[in-house]
């Protein structure tokens, strides 16, 4: 294929500190979906695990670069920014994708120092939130100004997202784009329409170790500051009704803190820590309630993922949120830090079945066709293709591959 000149697919650099959570599955879906005709992926990346063997699997290069990490470490952001910079100049990469902020800020410096012809970076959300000092906001706010000043497009994880990019002046309003996230492929997708049944159900509980004849809340998320887990704990005591079990998807640096948590609940009061899994598809079908305490978040596969399997969900209303989950639509919304008011909503799901049954109904009807592939794809090519240049958005080729 001619591009430009060129009789090569883009090189492109996937930028992600870690290759895991939503922003993880986003990267990784976007590298898996386009057509290898057109674009060459490479993931680089700080960590991850099973996302990586994924990677792998799917024939994706995945280079592990491990002084890319989230915390903050000027010293060694440096050097990460130095080794990312000659990497990018010797791979001679057409394109650098970076996602999330630390990634952002050192892979897009790395890029223009190195001269990359084009920049891109995905917004999942932002460094900044309410619950952080003004001086710190502010100052967020003013280093992604100066990111956006490096970036040719930003594609923005629901129009929430996007809105704020553009409120806050961090990149110019021309070269924001809005994109969606991306569930499994077809295959896993058409089989959780059929989540709703009795043995859907059963084969879910089965697989997390649970009761039939439990009342069941969960949450998928990694055990972070963004998701709140502590508000899931004390809402589940708020709840304390005998046969109610909580139960959290995923790890993360609070592990160790929540376990201490949930152990500590009065008796007769469980919550169930049940790790990192790779088939978080196969068991979403065991929860009653979907509930996702997070003090701030873009547009939560996970909350997708649910209303695929027809969980009824209540969710905080912080950013792009309220995108997917309509009060009183296609789920309940709830103030961030207010556990009790999240387990309000969760006894008004389990109370009443029938309310819940509907807008779980209505909420699969909006987005089953949503989050698949092809959108994704033509998100993306369109995003790297140097200006002026057409390049097809879309094409058979990752049918094989995804």
């Amino acid at each position: 294929m001619d591009l430009g000149g060129r009789s090569r697919a883009l090189r492109v650099a996937t930028v992600i500190t870690r290759l895991e959570g939503g922003a993880g599955v986003l990267a990784l879906r976007g590298a898996q979906v386009l057509d290898p005709e057109v674009v060459t992926p490479t993931i680089v990346t700080g960590s991850g695990e099973r996302l990586l063997e994924e990677a792998a699997a799917s024939g994706i290069e995945v280079l592990v670069e491990p002084l890319l990490r989230e915390v903050i470490a000027p010293r060694s952001d440096l050097l990460a920014t130095r080794r990312l910079e000659s990497m990018f100049r010797e791979r001679e990469f057409d394109v650098v994708h970076t996602h999330c902020a630390k990634a952002g800020a050192v892979g897009r410096i790395a890029a223009r120092r190195a001269r990359v012809p084009r920049v891109v970076h995905t917004y999942h959300g932002f460094p900044f939130h309410q619950f952080q000092s003004r001086a710190r906001r502010q100052a967020y706010v003013a280093i992604e100004r100066r990111l956006g000043g490096m970036t040719d497009m930003a594609l923005c994880v629901g129009s929430a997202v996007a809105a704020e990019a553009v409120r806050r002046q961090l990149i110019a309003a021309e070269r924001v784009t809005t994109i969606g996230v991306a569930v499994d492929g077809p295959e896993r997708l058409r089989a959780s329409m059929n989540a709703g049944l009795p043995e859907a159900r059963s084969r879910a509980r089965a697989l997390l170790g649970l009761p039939d004849g439990a009342a069941v809340v969960g949450a998928v998320g990694r055990l972070t500051y963004q998701k709140a887990p502590e508000d899931f704990i004390a809402a589940m005591r708020e709840i304390g009704r005998p046969g109610v079990i909580g139960i959290w998807i995923g790890g993360g640096e609070l592990a160790d803190r929540v376990a201490r948590q949930a152990a500590g609940l009065p008796p007769g009061v469980r919550v169930v820590l049940a790790g990192e899994r790779t088939d978080v598809l196969d068991v979403l079908p065991a929860l009653d309630v979907f509930a996702l305490p997070s003090r701030y978040e873009g547009l939560p596969t996970a909350i997708v993922e649910a209303m695929i399997c027809g969980i009824p969900v209540v969710a905080t209303a912080v950013n792009a949120v309220p995108e997917l989950v309509i009060p009183g639509v296609t789920g309940l919304l709830v103030p961030p830090r207010r556990p009790s008011q999240l387990a309000a909503a969760v006894r008004h799901l389990l109370d009443s079945p029938e309310t819940a049954a509907r807008m779980a109904d209505v909420a699969r009807a909006r987005v089953a066709d949503q989050y698949g592939g092809p959108s994704l794809r033509a998100a993306l090519t369109a995003a790297y293709a140097p200006a002026g240049l057409a390049v097809p958005a879309t094409s058979p080729g990752p049918a094989a591959r995804h």
